[in-house]
């Protein structure tokens, strides 16, 4: 298996974040490039032993956009594409010589006239069938570019090499970062397989190996993002279908994936798929990191919007071969055609947008499916990776760019002394073959694949199972329905009430719970432990609740066996969900015990470790490697976040003991730091829990819950701590006195305090902490006097940066807006008005814009320290003169 590392580090250097530039230049500086120092785009690139790089061209230097897309055609050529723009086409120099490309836009002809755009905002392309294949992901609103998302055939059909017939194969409902992304040929060459994320809807299919009987399948209690995101996206998530040349018929191969861009098959025809985390996840017990998945037929990873992700442990979808940890996946290649040594030929090449990584994923056969090791390929900071593709001279070909970032497209190529022939294909197992034999009955009935699939429900391994059970149920119920029921094998038996309870028969209820009571719990394994009260919890949601002699029942089956051992973190997620929704006898005590424990599991991000450490990836993006260092700081408690959740549902049985240790919990909880969206999850959880305390009692539990720590929309923390004055009208005549006198002696968390008091810290970054709406302060003080930062505090307005400036824009009908401008597009200006809200925007329609220009007034508030005492400013200052450390000479040893 891959290197592995907790994903939840206990520990993290707290001098790694003093030393972050130190850290690029270090990094740059000891591993060099293999090809020398004569190009600094390529010098920052850190590679394998015997290869070398080369950079090819710069579309930002050209005026040419940020290229996100390629591919290669008939003639060698490589094609590209612009992510807000046209298509490109290049013809490269030869490995190794200091020849330029020749690039041209490509001209796409509409009748007689030629549009300025032609074809691109691609997110995919492929050459195949003497065509072009395009991927758009445009917005429906785009006047500048009137394509809709959709796959697109390209035809030269007056061989002028030229595309000029346009066919639009499939319009998708989707567009954005989440929306239609990669093409890929399929392993026999006759037809395309298409990928796109959980912002697109599935369209309509001609068939569908993955059945439509998907729902959302999960008992927790529900909790969409508190922030919004996917809240309107349900089951089945992002998904992949065969597609053939023409477009005409469509097939559902995969699905349950949040935001995988692309895909590859190695040369036995296994598909393999690269997926996305949600970051504002992190640290919450259904986090997902970024994965490899082995996309076998009919497939299902278990992606649902909030709270309602699946376990990778439940039967009903499949697990990854790899966790890679935090990301943002753009890129995925298998290197079989590479000329590259014999180590690199069974490898798929994944790329990370956010951290400049190129993960090498080395497969090797294990059962039906494959295990995996790691290995950093190639890096660079920073390096925005996009696209990527062995060309048809063996070398890598990629890309950078991305957001409209600068773009570049490199050369790859191995020039050491191993051989890099061809190698011997994978060898496929028994087992591959055998899941294969049973994937042909994922389709339309056949007579013969009850008989056939049925002994394989209980293989032990999980593909071949989970293979078995959907050639079933792609079979009429009627055929299946009574040998399920009867079925006297423990595993079999569970698998086979699991499909039958996806198939929403209401009155078979009685009957599917009889034959899961028939399982003796403590016999099984704790996987066939999950998997039986998974089978359960389907019962269940897709049935309705058990009648009162049942429900008894199950409680005395499984009640004995909770809790489970202190690190069989998965079953007693399983369990303490399974008897609070049954209400059994003493498992809100067993349950609070269980979150109050000191001893806590010690392994709990979904799907086990990942390749790479959290920590890790810190000093590689400094916009997001701050974000985790501040996180890793203080991790929440996942397992306990879980029981936390899930006794938001429990309604009865509470004492005011139990109900006061409870909320007490939620107090402590808001001490932590998890992602974006930690804080909203938390307090959703906690007004749940309200909804069961007695009426009088409310207010009570909410403030003991943390109630008053939150800000009104319970997505943020408030700060409890005021100035406690009294102010004064501070002008600089008066203020700078106060600090020339010196400042020794001074209160350092006062200082702290006041600067996040007086809102410092919602636009300011400290020390990798705070908003970034305004420059950073850790260094402030090595560039500016005291007089120059009480002058800039006291009157913002004397000298504004165009960086941080606002716009005052007036309209046709004599209004005004003043705000900072964040973003424009060809219809609309998006401007930010609260500098404490910088997510919330106004779209203006330039349409109604007479004139717009630099705002003589800064976005930054004046007054700010008018609130503050003299010892209180002091302080203050202090702190932002020793940029946060609270070991400047100027704080007291004791405070």
């Amino acid at each position: 298996m891959y290197p592995k590392h907790q994903s939840i580090p206990k520990l993290l250097a707290v001098g790694a974040l003093f030393v972050l530039g130190a850290s690029f230049t270090i990094l740059n500086k000891t591993e060099p490039a293999v090809n020398g120092r004569d190009n600094p785009k390529t010098e920052k690139l850190k590679l394998q032993p015997g290869f070398k790089a080369e950079h090819l061209y710069s579309p930002s230097d050209n005026k040419q956009g940020s290229w996100v897309a390629m591919t290669f055609d008939n003639k060698g050529r490589m094609i590209t594409s612009d992510q807000y723009g046209t298509l490109y086409r290049l013809e490269l120099p030869p490995i190794g010589t200091e020849g330029k490309p020749k690039v041209e836009a490509l001209k796409i002809e509409k009748g007689a006239a030629t549009d300025t755009v032609g074809m691109g905002y691609a997110n995919g392309l492929l050459y195949a069938f003497n065509s072009l294949y395009v991927m758009i992901n445009n917005s429906k609103n785009n006047k500048i570019f009137t394509r809709k998302s959709g796959l697109y055939r390209l035809q030269d059909t007056d061989n002028d090499d030229q595309y000029d017939k346009i066919t639009l194969m499939k319009e998708l409902a989707g567009d954005g970062e989440h929306g239609p992304h990669s093409i890929l040929l399929s392993p026999d060459k006759q037809s395309l397989y298409v990928i796109s994320g959980n912002h697109t809807d599935v369209p309509k299919m001609d068939a569908h190996r993955l059945p439509t009987t998907w729902q959302e399948d999960n008992l927790f209690p529900l909790i969409k993002d508190p922030r919004g995101h996917a809240n309107d996206r349900m089951a089945p998530g992002g998904w992949i279908a065969n597609v053939d040349p023409e477009g005409k018929r469509w097939e559902l191969i995969s699905a349950g994936y949040r935001n995988a861009f692309d895909m590859a098959f190695n040369e036995v025809g296994d598909l393999f798929v690269y997926d996305a985390d949600m970051e504002w996840d992190f640290g919450l017990p259904w986090y997902r990191p970024t994965r490899i998945c082995h996309a076998t037929s009919a497939s299902e990873f278990g992606w649902r919007t909030g709270n309602s992700k699946w376990s990778p442990t439940w039967p009903d979808n499949l697990p990854p071969i790899m966790n890679i940890g935090q990301g943002s996946p753009t890129n995925l290649i298998y290197l079989r055609d590479a000329k590259f040594p014999a180590k690199y030929k069974k490898t798929l090449l994944a790329f990370d947008w956010s951290f400049g990584i190129m993960h090498a994923i080395h497969l090797k056969p294990s059962g039906s499916t494959y295990t995996s090791e790691h290995e950093e390929f190639l890096s660079g900071i920073p390096l925005p990776l996009t696209d990527g593709v062995v060309g048809p001279d063996g070398a890598l070909y990629f890309m950078t760019g991305g957001r409209r970032l600068e773009s570049d497209v490199y050369r790859v190529y191995y020039a050491g002394s191993e051989s890099t022939a061809p190698t011997a294909p994978i060898t496929l197992t028994k087992e591959n073959e055998l899941r294969r034999s049973l994937e042909k009955f994922h389709g339309d009935p056949n007579p013969q694949a009850v008989a056939t699939a049925w002994p394989y429900l209980k293989h032990p391994d999980r593909f071949i199972r989970y293979a078995a059970r959907l050639a079933v149920e792609h079979q009429p119920v009627a055929e299946w329905k009574d040998k399920a029921l009867n079925e006297k094998d423990p595993i079999t038996s569970i698998n086979a009430i699991i499909a039958l309870a996806r198939q929403t028969k209401p009155e078979l209820k009685g009957a599917m719970l009889n034959s899961l009571l028939n399982i003796n719990f403590k016999s099984l394994t704790e996987p066939q432990q999950i998997d039986l009260l998974r089978a359960y919890e389907l019962v269940f949601l897709r049935t309705g609740a058990p009648d009162a002699a049942t429900n008894s029942k199950i409680v005395a089956a499984l009640n004995p066996s909770f809790p489970a051992n202190v690190n069989s973190s998965d079953l007693n997620r399983a369990l303490s969900k399974i008897l609070i929704y049954l209400e059994a006898p003493g498992i809100i005590p067993k349950t609070l015990a269980l979150l109050e424990a000191k001893e806590q599991p010690t392994n709990l991000t979904a799907g086990g470790n990942t390749a790479t450490a959290s920590a890790e990836l810190i000093m590689r993006n400094p916009q997001y490697g701050l974000d985790i260092a501040d996180m890793l700081k203080s991790m929440p408690p996942a397992q306990q976040t879980y029981y936390a959740n899930m006794l938001s549902l429990a309604s009865k049985n509470w004492t005011p003991e139990l109900h006061e240790r409870y909320f007490k919990w939620f107090y402590k909880a808001f001490s932590y730091k998890g992602g974006r969206s930690y804080v909203g999850f938390i307090d959703r959880a906690r007004k749940l829990a309200l909804k069961h305390v007695p009426e009088n009692k409310v207010a009570y539990y909410d403030k003991l819950s943390g109630g008053e720590l939150l800000s009104k929309n319970g997505n943020d923390l408030v700060k409890l701590v005021y100035p406690k004055g009294p102010g004064r009208n501070w002008k600089l005549e008066n203020a700078l006195p106060l600090v020339e006198a010196g400042l020794s002696g001074r209160n350092f968390e006062q200082g702290k305090n006041m600067y996040n008091a007086i809102t410092c810290n919602r636009c300011h970054s400290m020390r990798g902490e705070g908003g970034s709406i305004g420059p950073d302060l850790t260094q402030l003080a090595t560039r500016f006097s005291a007089k120059d930062m009480l002058e800039a505090i006291i009157e913002p307005n004397k000298t504004i940066s165009d960086q941080y400036a606002a716009t005052h824009f007036t309209l046709k009908n004599g209004q005004t807006v003043v705000g900072r401008l964040t973003n424009e597009d060809a219809n609309n200006y998006y401007v930010s008005q609260n500098p404490y809200e910088p997510e919330t925007v106004m779209k203006l329609a330039k349409k109604n814009v007479a004139s717009h220009k630099y705002s003589p007034v800064s976005i930054m508030y004046g007054n700010l320290i008018n609130s503050l005492s003299e010892e209180e400013l002091k302080d203050l200052m202090a702190y932002l003169m020793a940029g946060g450390n609270e070991k400047n000479p100027m704080f007291s040893a004791k405070q």
